[in-house]
């Protein structure tokens, strides 16, 4: 990769492999890893900027907005603009994007491992650098083929598909082809993972999840239910979920959705707001799910608005740390990208049912069928 914080991220590439004498070059492939973007100051009209290019791709919500959408992208991203700009003050900026930059780093140090010489670049949905950005580096390193691997591990409709169908459109653009992947919650390692970093988080508190007065919580990122006609998210989280606690041999668990309120529309259910208040029980072990990196829906959402909902219950709130640089998640990354350059010889991938193409693969297919 071209940029990124290369110290840490080194030290913990060293941490995951080392790369051995002569890797076999993919000839003309390439990685992009696809996260959603986030800005990494407080900027306000940065933020409001990057709040308009969301909503404005939400548009489908409120078909007819008074004004057309763009109006009404820019009327929401101003009211939603302050409230953010407030949270990113409060958790010293948001460190989604170098995470991911270091997630690149990682990927591309762990395919060499494999023997595979694969050069890694990332895109993002609403920051930088884009999915335009990701094809203007493939080009200028003459490739011809994209492999594209969504940090979304449960697939969405705005998330996983919409930033795979922006890569595609913008390297068919461009003269290059896009394989990628889609669901990859699945994966078994996926699971484990959380398992471990769970156990770790118990272990150091103290308490057992057996223990009828500790209750393992999920949260995952809400959606508008006006989605699920195309993707069966909470389908998928809730295969996730049950995987990780089974994993953890736990059979006593909830799960709640971070919604927001922007926009007068039905979300998926249950609310975490509403849900934390009827829970019986001293403390909550916090699972974010769906997320692979820290970000202003972990630090702000979970670790301030909803701890100070669990606070005013008498609950104590313990958040397990999203493990965005564990060497096991490079690997399974790292799986991902090979499965997508030999589909066929694949383990874990099959053809993918939520993006209907030739070169889209899912981990849906490898497990309880």
């Amino acid at each position: 990769m071209e940029d990124g914080d290369r110290g840490d991220v080194a030290r913990r590439a060293e941490g995951v492999s080392s790369e051995p004498p002569n890797p076999v070059t993919v000839e003309g492939t390439g990685v992009v890893l696809l996260g959603f973007g986030e800005p990494e100051g407080t900027d306000p009209a940065e933020v409001e900027s990057f709040l308009e290019s969301i909503f404005l791709a939400g548009a489908s919500l409120e078909p007819g907005a008074p004004g057309g959408a763009e109006a009404r992208a820019r009327t929401l991203a101003k009211a939603r603009a302050p409230g953010l700009a407030e949270t990113y003050r409060d958790i010293g900026g948001s460190p989604l994007m170098a995470q991911l930059r270091a997630q690149g780093e990682l990927l591309e140090s762990e395919l060499a491992r494999r023997g595979r010489a694969l050069p890694v670049t990332v895109a993002t949905q609403f920051f930088r650098p884009s999915v335009a950005e990701a094809v203007q580096w493939a080009r200028h390193h003459d490739l011809t083929s994209l492999v594209a691997i969504p940090t979304y591990p449960v697939c969405g409709q705005t998330t996983t598909l919409a930033a795979l169908e922006s890569l595609t459109c913008a390297a068919r653009e461009g003269g290059l082809s896009v394989a990628g992947v889609t669901g990859w919650h699945r994966h078994p390692e996926f699971s484990r993972l959380w398992a471990t970093h769970v156990e770790d988080l118990v272990e150091e508190l103290g308490v057992s999840l057996t223990d009828e007065e500790t209750l393992l919580y999920f949260s995952a990122h809400g959606i508008p239910v006006k989605y699920l006609e195309i993707v069966p998210y909470t389908q998928y989280v809730e295969e996730a979920c049950a995987a990780v606690a089974a994993a953890l041999q736990v059979e006593r668990y909830v799960l709640g959705y971070q919604n927001h309120r922007n926009r007068p529309i039905a979300w998926v259910q249950p609310d975490n707001e509403k849900l934390l208040p009827s829970l019986e029980a001293e403390r909550v072990i916090v699972v974010p799910i769906s997320f692979l990196h820290e970000q202003s829906e972990t630090l702000g959402e979970l670790d301030q608005e909803l701890a100070a909902v669990a606070t005013s219950c008498g609950l104590g709130f313990h958040r397990v740390r999203v493990p965005h640089d564990d060497p096991a998640l490079i690997g399974v990354l790292a799986d991902l990208a090979e499965g997508a350059l030999e589909p066929a010889r694949s383990p874990i991938l099959t053809r993918c049912s939520c993006r209907r193409t030739d070169a889209a693969w899912c981990t849906h297919g490898t497990v309880g069928d």
